[in-house]
């Protein structure tokens, strides 16, 4: 596993695990993925991932449950828990980065340190390392979200400060007004998301600090799974326009480039798309996984160096894939439900 270049209490991975399908059905992964979400979280922690980011509002509290009770076992420490793969359980603890989410609604400051209580209680943990507003309020201005967090910092029970699908200048006035670093900004970002290449990652390593990618393998449509004749299944993907019959017909070349690529590693499609994301020193991916094996080949892709006509080939593939989303794919998707 490969890690972040910045000054931070704990090491950040560059492949993080992210947790929206934990307690979330939607996701149609079936009544044992519970159970399953342990197993991919011991996994992870094996495999040197240390940064596992939920929010109170995935499955309404189930994710930080779920994952609170995944990472319960190390909470006992090295002297009552049995060793794995050489470390001590404790160990594990000490470098785990749990990332959690408030959703913004009415995000005053006695809101924001009540909501970050709760949460850490659902995780089982006496402090949140990484401490983010899920996106930006309206009609709330940060200053009195960012005093907040400023008082979650000062009696310890937050240690860095975090934003959700900020833009540039309001991650900057947020930053301001906590008076301290706010250390990420999390955001929709994959081969076909390419908008934080613009300003948010230059930012951030002009600046020191973090993109934490997610959708990074947009839902899977460049996991090189799903075509035309073979759509996903599950709500999310569903209500999700890139999985419009014409919009994976339309990707099949990029899917082809990213195949060309991988090959050349004896990769999959996936890891070579977040193999793309990484190559910003500031960018880590916080994927999910449907399964073990699946945490396995995301955590594989860290240690992936795309050579420069690879990255090259890969730009310009995505740049040439123009699918239909916004107003212009709402007709087509209400006929993809009804089976016309």
């Amino acid at each position: 596993m490969r890690y972040v270049r910045l000054d931070t209490p704990k090491p950040i991975s560059k492949i993080g695990l992210g947790t929206w399908q934990f307690g979330s059905r939607e996701w149609g992964y079936g009544p044992e993925y519970e159970r399953r979400a342990a197993e991919i979280v011991r996994r992870a922690l094996d495999l040197g991932v240390t940064l596992f980011d939920t929010a109170e509002l995935y499955g309404f509290g189930r994710s930080e449950r779920i994952l609170g009770a995944a990472l319960r076992p190390l909470q006992r420490g090295a002297s009552d828990a049995a060793p794995r793969s050489g470390a001590a359980v404790g160990d594990d603890r000490a470098k785990v980065v749990v990332a959690t989410k408030i959703f913004p609604l009415l995000p005053v400051a006695p809101v924001v340190q009540q909501r970050a209580v709760a949460s850490a209680a659902r995780l089982g943990v006496d402090g949140i390392d990484l401490y983010q507003v899920h996106q930006a309020n309206p009609v709330v201005a940060d200053t009195t979200t960012m005093r907040g967090m400023r008082s979650l910092q000062d009696v310890g029970l937050v240690g860095e400060v975090g934003v959700s699908n900020y833009g540039l200048r309001r991650w900057r006035f947020a930053e301001a007004a906590l008076g301290r670093r706010v250390l990420s900004n999390q955001v929709r970002y994959s081969m076909i998301d390419r908008g934080p290449e613009e300003d948010l990652i230059p930012y951030a390593e002009q600046a020191g600090r973090i993109v934490i990618a997610y959708s990074p393998l947009a839902q899977g449509f460049l996991s090189g799974r799903y075509d035309a004749t073979n759509p996903p299944a599950g709500a999310v993907r569903r209500a999700n326009p890139y999985f419009l019959p014409e919009n994976l017909e339309r990707g099949s070349a990029l899917i082809a480039t990213l195949r060309e690529v991988a090959d050349a590693h004896d990769a999959t499609p996936s890891q070579i798309a977040l193999a793309y994301v990484l190559r910003h020193p500031n960018v880590v991916a916080i994927p999910g996984a449907s399964g073990v094996e699946q945490m396995e080949r995301n955590a594989a892709a860290a240690e992936i160096d795309l050579a420069d006509d690879e990255y090259a080939a890969l730009v310009a593939a995505a740049h040439a894939f123009r699918p239909v989303t916004g107003l212009a794919a709402v007709p087509r998707m209400v006929r993809a439900r009804l089976g016309g």
